[in-house]
């Protein structure tokens, strides 16, 4: 494999790590992060590309670039730190979260105005319903269940669907091309083909959705808009829809389904949040901060050269923040490696840090707070029925998380 090697200090490193590496349990950083950790900054080769890129681990390190205007997200720099394969269209910007400055600031304003905290709250009964809805399911189904497969890909899936519109027959539609950008075993060209498929789908919906208007997001977002006054176009529609799609499903799912996990891994944590309904809030941010499913998710490349822990990083060199190492600074989260679901932190890098700081938190973490309130409710006696480290794990996927979780009660 060959690797364009990158100049710290003048001297060019040669040696090559393969990255991304594998946990070693879903809830523990790869033994590799330990040397990691003490550099803070330091260099690997992705797998797949054989790209040479910087990783950073350091909780203030990861705070710090991300709010530097040296460093940017978009996915046009010819040395963007994808660790696979990716095809034409993964540069082609199809969201905000790969813009930059002004581009992004005013995009993101616009996505904001009918996505504030005020409207998220008033979904709750509705996901509650849907939550119950699922729930219904498993309980009609002789256990085992898969429970990622007819809950937690579901739940969100259901929820994005209504907010924008979209029938129920293309939810599996949704779920599979999801799979296929995030899941992390798909080629280049089934990507390639999940883009251009979906893209495709959006772009009949929003001209759909002006033609025939209705009670959805979409529909209000285009309204909104116009009584606003705020200047829109289809392609600010479509970052909107692809963002609650991408940005919505595939990574609640996960955390559904790995948070769920790691209570019943630890029933003296999950025995405290059934006993105490409104431990759920503080759960919900610790389930995210020990889980980290985005780990990897948060590239970027410099724009100039930048000093930063001891070491150079060259302008158009990529760079990795990895979430899951920051999550674990003990500086910031006393026993880090511990569940301690009264913790409670917002500090976590779950949901990222800076101008790109996710704009659907308040929705995932009521999704979030709503599944594990209901779900340990109804199902007080919910376990894993097979050992947790048997069930697979998505593995070098771009979000963490588990293929199956088969359960009982």
């Amino acid at each position: 494999m060959t690797t364009s090697a990158i100049e710290t200090g003048g001297e060019a490193e040669t040696e090559a790590k393969t990255f991304p590496y594998q946990r070693a349990c879903p809830f523990s950083p790869p033994p590799e992060y330990t040397e990691m950790v003490q550099e803070d900054v330091s260099q690997v080769t992705l797998t797949g590309s054989g790209l040479r890129i910087w990783t950073v681990t350091g909780y203030h390190t990861i705070r710090q670039l991300l709010t530097d205007p040296r460093v940017s997200a978009s996915r046009k720099h010819a040395n963007f730190p994808f660790y696979f394969i990716a095809p034409p269209e993964f540069r082609t910007e199809t969201s905000f979260i790969g813009y930059d400055g002004q581009e992004h600031v005013n995009t993101r304003r616009k996505a904001a105005l009918t996505f504030t905290s005020r409207q998220v709250r008033k979904l709750r009964p509705r996901i509650e319903e849907i939550v119950d809805e699922h729930i219904d399911k498993m309980l009609s189904m002789s256990p085992p269940v898969d429970m990622h497969r007819v809950f937690s890909l579901s739940v969100p899936m259901t929820v994005i669907c209504e907010l924008l519109g979209i029938p129920q027959d293309k939810h599996d539609f949704f779920i599979k091309h999801g799979t296929a950008l995030l899941g992390g075993h798909s080629s280049a060209e089934e990507r390639q083909a999940a883009i251009v498929e979906v893209n495709a789908y959006v772009d009949d919906l929003i001209q759909l959705k002006k033609r025939e208007p209705g009670d959805d997001l979409l529909s209000r977002a285009m309204a909104d808009y116009a009584s606003s006054g705020e200047e829109y176009t289809d392609r600010d529609l479509f970052n909107m829809v692809r963002l609650l799609m991408n940005g919505g499903h595939e990574t609640t799912a996960s955390q559904i389904s790995l948070g769920t996990a790691c209570l019943l891994e630890n029933p003296d944590q999950l025995e405290q949040l059934k006993a105490d309904p409104d431990l759920v809030k503080p759960a919900v941010d610790e389930l995210i901060r020990i889980a980290t499913i985005g780990d990897t998710a948060v590239p970027r490349v410099a724009l100039d050269d930048i000093e930063i822990g001891g070491k150079v990083i060259r302008k158009g060199d990529g760079i990795l923040c990895l979430g899951m190492a920051a999550n674990r600074d003990p500086e910031i989260f006393p026993e880090p490696d511990k569940v301690i679901l009264s913790r409670g932190s917002r500090k976590h890098l779950g949901f990222g840090h800076g101008v790109h700081h996710c704009i659907g938190a308040d929705l995932a973490r009521l999704e979030l707070e709503i599944v594990w309130s209901r779900l340990f409710h109804r199902i007080p006696t919910l376990r894993l029925a097979k050992p947790f480290l048997e069930i697979p794990r998505k593995e070098g996927a771009v979000i963490y998380g588990l293929w199956e979780l088969p359960v009982a009660w």
